[in-house]
């Protein structure tokens, strides 16, 4: 079986992921050009840190504007790192809405970015 035909890991920049990935490389790319508005990132990184959580909190957590938080929401949601719950309460005749982080998401964070800001944490200690 040749290296593109197999799920084993690529030992050269040919095939970066397997062929029966759950998502194309595409969309990992996606994901962290998401991250790379400041914005957003500090709305997941809020997220996270305060568990599901309606756009009106996120904007007052942030001191932000509650539109651009919605934004941020609506790609982070569009690129699959949070999840949005809607739902209609008995008497209410309009819809709620909260959101959550995914555990891609979360695993982005954890084993990316959140890893490399705790870093800079360590290293002051370390050197302080």
């Amino acid at each position: 079986m040749s290296d593109t035909d197999s799920d084993e890991r690529p030992t050269g920049p040919a095939r970066i992921l397997p062929e029966s990935s759950i998502l194309e490389l595409e969309d990992y790319l996606a994901m962290q050009d998401a991250l790379g508005d400041e914005t957003q990132f500090r709305v997941l990184y809020a997220l996270k840190r305060t568990g599901d959580a309606h756009p009106s909190d996120l904007a007052e957590i942030l001191d932000a504007n509650r539109d651009h938080v919605a934004s941020s929401l609506a790609e982070l949601t569009d690129v699959g790192l949070v999840e949005n719950w809607i739902w209609n309460e008995p008497g209410n005749d309009g819809v709620d809405s909260t959101y959550r982080v995914s555990a891609l998401g979360e695993g982005l964070l954890e084993d990316g970015i959140e890893s490399l800001l705790q870093g800079e944490w360590d290293a002051r200690e370390r050197y302080a």
